[in-house]
């Protein structure tokens, strides 16, 4: 029998690596090959890979904190406290290989595309992985932010410098507040996705410094990985006995990894950074006319080729980062109607053109207006995977010709996530929402003409 399991404390300190030890020596005592992912304060340890899991008889968690599922779908899996893989481990050894099989998603398109997006999210590797979990976890501050500012901007657009009124507290609580961490917590998350937990406290700082410096979006990459790395050579480089390894997650690390980080931004980084961040904002806010078509166009062909994938993300990174001085966004407003398009112009084609989808394709077009309408660009990836040479060109001239008008029009947008939901974030919204239905009308007509009829 092969075992695996996972274990996780609060503090993540002694109960992690006790249980994970009762399990080891229950399961070598009954001749089971064992393997225990242990997720401490100094981060993911012995962690499991898709292979292990592949190979496992049953499933183990006895934790006490959250930790990634979608992995363990399709196999035998008991979930119980940390402490009672303390009390009994070997009835949970017993009490796992009888456990139901765990069932992460469903067979409708909503479900399909959640595996879909929690399959690349596992995938994806390296730098690009990194990136994108700072992006994930920081797409929530700007939103916050961005709708704040907007409901300040409602009030007029100077109201907020009138102290003690409500545009003054919703400016401050979308740009002082919202927008102040978006930088620290990139940062923080990169850090985070590479050293796991120690390297959090040390990102974070060293986007903090980031700000001071004026070094932006940009700078919060390059702190984000410095102080992953850094962090990683810490671990490495120091150890302490047993005894004092309590210290190093709370003391050692922290101290020293954003001394290093802080003062290498203070001294040789920062400058340089913030003179390139200047002057790429500079480039962009002087963008007008056919330049701005231009990367309008090339920005939806980008949200449109992989819908969800590396290409779709860096079109979406960049878009972000133009929403760090808090006003909105020209490159946003179009990453964001070119990503809308996609699943909006699929469910309209599966509405016009009944003849040319089978009948759970029709269906399925139903959800796929509402992932549209949320901008959720993979809600198209299960039509293209049916018929991707005849769908993919369609769904991308769609989008460039939302990119395009989106650019050509002038419009805003101060937040980088909610499509329809947020559409009184957008500046000049009526010529924004032509951009969409036009895009949409090009994507449903080229599939009406490429699709061929369908026999069922």
């Amino acid at each position: 029998m092969r075992i695996l399991a996972v274990t996780a404390c609060p503090t993540g300190i002694a109960h992690t690596y006790m249980a994970a030890e009762a399990i080891e020596e229950a399961a070598k005592k009954k001749g089971y090959e064992i393997k225990v992912e242990t997720r401490g304060s100094v981060g993911v340890e012995n962690e499991l890979t898709s292979e292990d899991i592949a190979a496992a008889d049953a499933i183990i968690l006895a934790c006490d904190t959250s930790v990634p599922m979608e992995r363990f779908s399709g196999k035998k899996l008991v979930s119980v406290a940390v402490s009672d893989a303390l009390k009994d481990a070997n009835k949970l050894i017993e009490d796992a290989l009888k456990a139901p099989v765990y069932k992460a998603s469903g067979s409708n398109l909503v479900d399909d595309v959640a595996g879909i997006k929690a399959k690349r999210k596992d995938e994806s590797k390296g730098a690009y992985k990194h990136l994108m979990n700072g992006v994930s976890f920081m797409i929530p501050f700007v939103v916050a932010g961005g709708i704040a500012i907007a409901l300040s901007f409602m009030f007029g657009y100077d109201a907020f410098q009138q102290e003690g009124t409500l545009a003054a507290y919703l400016m401050n609580i979308g740009g002082g507040a919202g927008f102040a961490l978006m930088i620290p917590v990139l940062a923080g998350y990169i850090a985070y996705s590479i050293a796991d937990r120690p390297g959090l406290a040390v990102g974070m700082i060293g986007g903090s410094v980031a700000v001071q410096l004026n070094a932006g979006f940009l700078g919060a990459i390059v702190a984000g990985f410095m102080a992953g790395y850094v962090v990683n050579l810490i671990k490495k480089y120091i150890k302490l006995p047993k005894t004092l390894q309590g210290i190093m997650p709370v003391l050692i690390i922290p101290v020293f990894g954003s001394l290093i980080v802080g003062l290498s931004f203070f001294y040789i980084i920062g400058a340089p950074v913030a003179a390139i961040n200047t002057a790429m904002n500079n480039f962009l806010t002087g963008m007008s006319g056919t330049n701005a078509i231009l990367l309008g166009l090339i920005i939806g062909l980008m949200m449109a080729f992989d819908m969800g994938g590396p290409v779709n993300k860096a079109a979406y990174a960049f878009g972000t980062g133009t929403l760090v001085a808090g006003t909105g966004s020209a490159i946003m407003a179009a990453v964001m109607a070119a990503g809308m398009v996609p699943p909006l112009g699929l469910a309209v084609a599966t509405f016009i053109f009944k003849d040319k989808f089978t009948l759970a394709e029709k269906e399925a077009g139903k959800a796929a207006a509402v992932l549209g309408a949320s901008f959720i660009t993979e809600g198209a990836i299960p039509f293209a995977a049916a018929d991707p040479l005849r769908v993919i060109p369609s769904i991308m001239a769609g989008a460039a010709v939302t990119g395009a008008l989106s650019m050509a029009f002038n419009a805003t947008l101060s937040v980088p996530h909610g499509g329809l939901f947020v559409f009184f974030a957008v500046e000049n919204v009526a010529m924004y929402i032509v951009a969409i239905l036009a895009g949409t009308a090009v994507t449903a007509i080229l599939i009406g003409m490429l699709k061929k009829k369908t026999e069922v």
